[in-house]
């Protein structure tokens, strides 16, 4: 009698042990199912968003690209002395989009190796999370809030105002962002920034008439608002692209899990199954020979 229970117990581990696998196997296809409904509904939000994006990015560029050309026309060059650096980086709230805030906070962290005295303005809060552990003390400012809804040249005017009320003074800027090239790709652009002692000390500033320190400082304060609200635009349009494409690869890569967690669920019960049969079979067997 003992060593029938002794051959008995195995048998039913075993199957307890298959059914515990099956339950297991059915939990984690369940989970990846419902992550996959969670990746593609948000790869068509964010189709539509970049469709969106993409329309107001055509009209937000000749605004960047004016500003851009008046400074080269006018030989506009960085001042010199020890005012430091001024950077801008243009990033959002929101990730699961790709290398967009890693991309910058990667440049941002060089800079600020090479040269300390470096002021960060900060457009949105990932590429903060990024360096305010190591460099805290070099953020002058942080606008949260960017990446919820379309930024608006109203919202671009805010920033820039802020950043001049603050007082901060540089001799050298940039801005930093991604700037939109295709549905696949991005890349990441600095763009020269000039304070407003560098414009007026441009060597082919009089050619233009009529231009006193008020129009000047007027107008660089117009071109500010123009430059930050042209990356914010080609930065959106980059983050939801990549975003669209991220959810896109995230979606297919469930798939793949789904068809082998799929299939080992099948094999497993298979082989519960069989092993069932057979205990069936054995007992069967075992009952004819004694009787």
């Amino acid at each position: 009698m003992f060593s029938r229970t002794a051959a008995f117990v195995p048998q039913c581990s075993q199957q307890v042990r298959g059914m515990a696998t099956l339950k297991m196997i059915s939990i984690r296809l369940k989970s990846v199912k419902n992550i996959q409904k969670i990746t593609q509904s948000m790869k068509m939000v964010s189709a539509a968003k970049y469709t969106k994006a993409e329309r107001e990015l055509k009209l937000a560029r000749p605004l960047g690209v004016g500003a851009q050309e008046f400074y080269k026309k006018a030989e506009v060059k960085d001042e010199e002395g020890d005012k430091g650096q001024l950077i801008i980086a243009c990033s959002s709230d929101r990730g699961l989009c790709g290398a967009v805030h890693s991309s910058i906070g990667r440049i941002i962290k060089t800079d600020l190796a090479a040269n300390p005295n470096t002021k960060v303005v900060i457009i949105g809060d990932k590429v903060r999370n990024i360096i305010q552990r190591l460099y805290s003390k070099n953020i002058a400012m942080v606008v949260t809030e960017i990446g919820r809804k379309p930024a608006v040249f109203g919202d671009a005017a805010i920033v820039a105002q802020s950043i001049i009320n603050a007082g901060i003074e540089f001799n050298k800027g940039k801005i930093l962002f991604n700037t939109f090239r295709s549905v696949v790709s991005f890349r990441t652009t600095e763009m020269p920034l000039y304070s407003p002692g560098a414009v007026a000390n441009a060597s082919k500033l009089p050619i233009y008439d009529s231009l006193d320190s008020d129009v000047i400082q007027s107008y660089t304060e117009f071109s500010l608002a123009s430059l930050l609200f042209y990356s914010m635009k080609e930065n959106a349009t980059s983050e939801q692209s990549s975003r669209m494409t991220a959810m896109d690869n995230a979606s297919k890569n469930a798939g793949e899990m789904i068809d082998k967690l799929t299939m080992t669920f099948n094999r497993t019960r298979q082989a519960v199954i069989t092993r069932e049969l057979i205990e069936i079979i054995s007992g069967a067997a075992a009952l004819e020979t004694k009787n």
